[in-house]
């Protein structure tokens, strides 16, 4: 049930934010029970996924500075995520929205940001989200005064977003009962900003981030950063503990055992956060409340994934 059920609201920008906490009690028991496993459920916002978070403090703070002005397009590079929450955003604010990402993402995530408005341009898909933000780039630099370019991996609206949203929710859920906190890096905003603000919340909370243990792997919106062009906002001295290397079939193994258990359908980088979650739970033992996030659904990997890679439901 969405915390927005009861409210009335004057654009679907207000809908965004305020996501529940659920309790994961059969990812507890495979802990050996006797510790807390909490998920936010970020796929309740309208966009879909948490990256409505970022796109939304990036395209207000650019508005309210002048760096996004009338006429302008608004460019950028994307997994996918972050583009369904630009056009949606663009769509509710009159923006034009270009956005450049790997060829091979998801036929679902391509689609719903064509049914906004919004313009594709593909990258290499044997490139990743690299590729992808190079080509960005390129663009802009060709006719800078055309575009803004918000550049997610080096905005600092980025992990502002979860700092002043996210991190404040689990606080306030939770408070002071938070041991660990465990998330997937991609554009490394929700970690930074969540972990920033638990970390002054919280006395001791230990912050995780997970990221693939390969640079060749299969979860789509990871990123592997020994491999990758490293985020300007990925700053981990004081916020993050350690890195947690994510095999991909035990995040996608994870994610199957969640909707069947939970009846929670999402993304496999909702698999990789909850099979890590897991993993810390059993490290710390009796008392431990973890508490990790659920990025998206998994309707917009569903078929065209499980086809592609031959994986039997």
């Amino acid at each position: 049930m969405s915390l927005h059920s009861n409210q009335s609201v004057a654009s679907v920008l207000d809908l965004i934010g305020n996501t529940p906490l659920i309790r994961l009690r059969s990812v507890e028991a495979r802990a050996g029970g006797e510790v807390e496993i909490w998920a936010k459920c970020e796929f309740e916002n309208p966009g879909g996924s948490v990256k409505d978070r970022a796109a939304k403090r990036m395209i207000l703070d650019a508005l309210a500075d002048g760096r996004l002005s009338e006429g302008k397009i608004l460019l950028d590079s994307t997994s996918g995520n972050t583009g369904v929450a630009y056009s949606m955003i663009g769509a509710a604010l009159g923006i034009p929205i270009h956005l450049v990402m790997p060829a091979n993402v998801s036929a679902a995530r391509k689609n719903i940001t064509q049914a906004y408005g919004t313009k594709l341009i593909f990258s290499s898909e044997f490139e990743g989200s690299d590729g992808a933000i190079r080509l960005a780039r390129d663009i802009v630099s060709k006719e800078p005064e055309r575009y803004f370019f918000p550049n997610q991996y080096a905005n600092a609206s980025n992990p502002l977003a979860h700092y002043d949203g996210t991190g404040v929710e689990i606080v306030e859920a939770l408070g002071a009962r938070v041991t660990h906190f465990a998330t997937g890096i991609g554009t490394t905003g929700t970690l930074m900003g969540t972990g920033r603000r638990l970390k002054e919340a919280v006395a001791g909370v230990e912050v995780i981030g997970i990221e693939p243990d390969d640079a060749f792997h299969g979860l789509e919106g990871l990123k592997h950063l020994p491999s990758s062009i490293v985020p300007p906002i990925w700053e981990p001295d004081g916020i993050v503990d350690r890195m947690l290397p994510m095999p991909t079939e035990e995040a996608w193994d994870a994610a199957d055992a969640l909707v069947r258990e939970e009846g929670i359908f999402v993304g496999h980088s909702a698999g990789a956060n909850v099979a890590g979650a897991l993993r810390v739970a059993r490290e710390a033992g009796p008392g431990a409340v973890v508490v990790t996030i659920l990025p998206d659904r998994g309707d917009r990997y569903f078929l065209p994934m499980k086809w592609e890679k031959n994986y039997v439901w």
